[in-house]
């Protein structure tokens, strides 16, 4: 990873938005410090059969966990913090929840594969194919989070969560490259469910438990879920100032409201 860049959420995001593989590629190095695998059939369960875990962090609050145990939770928010990082603009994808997100999304139907497809063989396929491997959302997360612990121990001799800013970069940015042996697991293809899934926490509905305080929307200037927007289309020129609306209150936005 290029270490040189300047370290903004805008170049970042911008890198996504463009499809460059390398999204890690906008860090610096002086960024400040932050605090045995199944295999693809092992239940998703979480330590203790299943039951909840609280947990208190920046990133999920004080809630109860649904999927994650604590060790997966602070790495996610470790992961989280790294890939869309707070800077100038606004929080990152750990301040606006994302771990929480993806623990509601892993503990329900789509980590489960409800609607996937899980009849061999399992073989690689072309990009165009899409996802051929056997794992569902919630196997492939907890495999690849305990081999991302073994390689941080491995490497560093301790958790990733206790890792250097730029020690987890370097960790991650050989994750993206496929350059980590996760198997059974291919290494660039858990990295890119990890960045698939904080892009869809940061800039999903706050609804669903992520983009916490609309953080996503705000900084990219993207105004929700008004009911209408047809007292504003021929308002030419004319700034739009009205805050970001969740699904979940645009039924108290009628037609016919102007800022």
């Amino acid at each position: 990873m290029d270490q040189n860049q300047p370290n903004r959420r805008r170049d970042v995001l911008k890198a996504f938005a463009l499809g460059v593989p390398a999204a890690l590629s906008a860090r610096t190095a002086s960024a400040a410090a932050p605090s045995s695998s199944p295999p693809p059939g092992a239940a998703a369960a979480q330590p203790g059969g299943g039951m909840p875990m609280p947990m208190q962090n920046a990133g999920a609050g004080q809630r109860t966990l649904r999927f994650f145990n604590r060790e997966e939770a602070e790495a996610m928010d470790a992961i989280a913090a790294r890939l869309i990082p707070a800077d100038e603009l606004g929080p990152g994808a750990k301040e606006a929840g994302v771990t929480r997100f993806i623990d509601d999304q892993l503990a329900g139907a789509w980590g489960s594969g409800d609607q996937f497809y899980r009849q061999g063989p399992f073989e690689q396929g072309t990009p165009e194919q899409g996802y051929q491997l056997s794992y569902t959302p919630a196997e492939m997360f907890r495999a690849g989070l305990a081999k991302l612990a073994d390689a941080s121990n491995k490497a560093h001799g301790r958790r990733f969560a206790e890792l250097s800013a730029a020690d987890q970069d370097a960790l991650l940015g050989q994750l993206e490259k496929g350059q980590l042996d996760f198997s059974p697991l291919p290494a660039a293809v858990f990295f890119q469910a990890l960045l698939d899934a904080t892009m869809e926490g940061f800039f999903s509905d706050p609804l669903y438990g992520g983009n916490g305080g609309m953080a996503g929307w705000k900084l990219v200037g993207f105004p929700g879920a008004y009911a209408s927007f047809s007292n504003d289309i021929e308002r030419h020129g004319v700034a739009w100032t009205r805050p970001p609306v969740s699904i979940a209150d645009s039924h108290g936005h009628e037609e016919g409201h102007r800022p």
